[in-house]
């Protein structure tokens, strides 16, 4: 009788918890891509208005991109020019749902190499971003996009 009775107090917790997991599992997926696009564009934005002023590239970003930014095999002219236009042109299309697969991949490309060259030691946010990107790969923008709307993503 013990372990009937024992069996009979855990399925309660089971049920419900089962139950609420399927209603969880109803809810839509549009609002966490959303916030997968939103939240990761604004970190990438102002990092790339620090970067510029006006239209032109700050005298102290090219030192940071020749001293603290190093990157191997891209001249550090270079990388300051790709980077400040990655992180202007890509949260931009994020933010609008517009090519999101592709503006995602960019940016999780970038993360990998500031998690490789330039920050190592920042690799719980670095994986916080490159969750959200994941996820922007593999599910879409959802329907609160261009590329819904545009019938480039379904």
């Amino acid at each position: 009788m013990p372990d009937l009775t024992r069996r009979r107090a855990v399925a309660g917790p089971l049920r419900t918890a089962a139950a609420l997991n399927a209603w969880l599992g109803r809810l839509p997926e549009d609002l966490p891509a959303l916030a997968a696009r939103l939240f990761p564009a604004a970190v990438f934005w102002m990092s790339g208005r620090t970067k510029v002023e006006g239209f032109s590239i700050k005298p102290s970003t090219w030192a940071l991109f020749e001293d603290l930014y190093a990157l191997p095999l891209i001249p550090s002219h270079w990388a300051a020019v790709m980077a400040t236009v990655a992180e202007h042109l890509f949260p931009v299309l994020l933010v609008l749902g517009l090519f999101t697969r592709f503006s995602a991949l960019a940016l999780l490309g970038m993360t990998l190499v500031i998690q490789t060259f330039v920050f190592p030691g920042a690799w719980v946010t670095h994986g916080l971003w490159a969750t959200a990107f994941a996820w922007l790969i593999a599910r879409g923008p959802g329907r609160f996009s261009l590329d819904h709307l545009l019938r480039i993503e379904r």
